[in-house]
């Protein structure tokens, strides 16, 4: 009579690979039935929600959004992306609520108009203009940006034609000019006036063998 082989006894928790293990301590305890589960997962059982409630869950709450080091007031940057890619704008503060950065180009030199960009989508240059006689009016914020149409001001419905129209209002156009007037006048003070000028009016580009993480800003 033949003895039994001596096979070799393969635990159900063997290695995966070195120091991953198939189950986890916790997926062992509820197959011996040492841990019940706490809620059973039928076909026509519906899954816990999240309640969430509280002012961390709140809309439209203050975001606290730390800005890089590399970005102050009066920063010439570059943007990135958009319809205004590779123009050149300065910055000039951060908003309280959003985080996001307020810019210009200024609209004159380049059509950037006064906007609010991420600061992901910008690079920050080593260039600087002064910025000190800018004064930015209080109502320009998070809620002074938030586009309104025509037709949402007439009541009529947006959707029936599928495109929303928009025009430029005469106070945003006044803002603009505030905001640009005292950086335009530091620029034609600046010794480089003529170069900083063309700087700012010429979009960024990339040429052969040209690597922005090889270059310096």
């Amino acid at each position: 009579m033949v003895g039994k082989r001596n096979l070799p006894v393969i635990s159900r928790n063997f290695d995966l690979s070195p120091g991953v293990l198939r189950f986890s301590a916790s997926r062992l305890r509820l197959k011996k039935g040492e841990k019940k589960p706490k809620f059973t997962v039928t076909k026509n059982a519906k899954l816990p929600r999240l309640q969430r409630d509280g002012t961390k869950f709140a809309l439209g709450h203050a975001k606290t959004v730390p800005l890089r080091k590399t970005l102050t007031p009066g920063t010439v940057l570059i943007v990135l992306a958009g319809r205004h890619k590779g123009k050149r704008v300065v910055f000039l503060k951060q908003l309280p609520q959003s985080g996001l950065l307020l810019v210009t180009g200024p609209h004159k030199i380049n059509g950037f108009p006064l906007r609010r960009i991420g600061q992901s989508f910008v690079i920050a240059t080593s260039l600087k203009v002064n910025v000190s006689g800018v004064k930015i009016p209080d109502h320009i914020n998070d809620e002074y940006f938030k586009r309104k149409s025509t037709s949402q001001k007439t009541g009529k419905n947006i959707f029936a034609s599928g495109k929303a129209e928009y025009t430029v209002s005469e106070q945003r156009k006044k803002d603009i000019k505030t905001v640009d007037a005292p950086i335009l006048a530091a620029i034609k003070k600046h010794p480089e006036h003529k170069f900083l000028f063309g700087y700012l009016g010429t979009r960024f580009s990339l040429g052969k063998n040209q690597y922005p993480h090889k270059m310096q800003f």
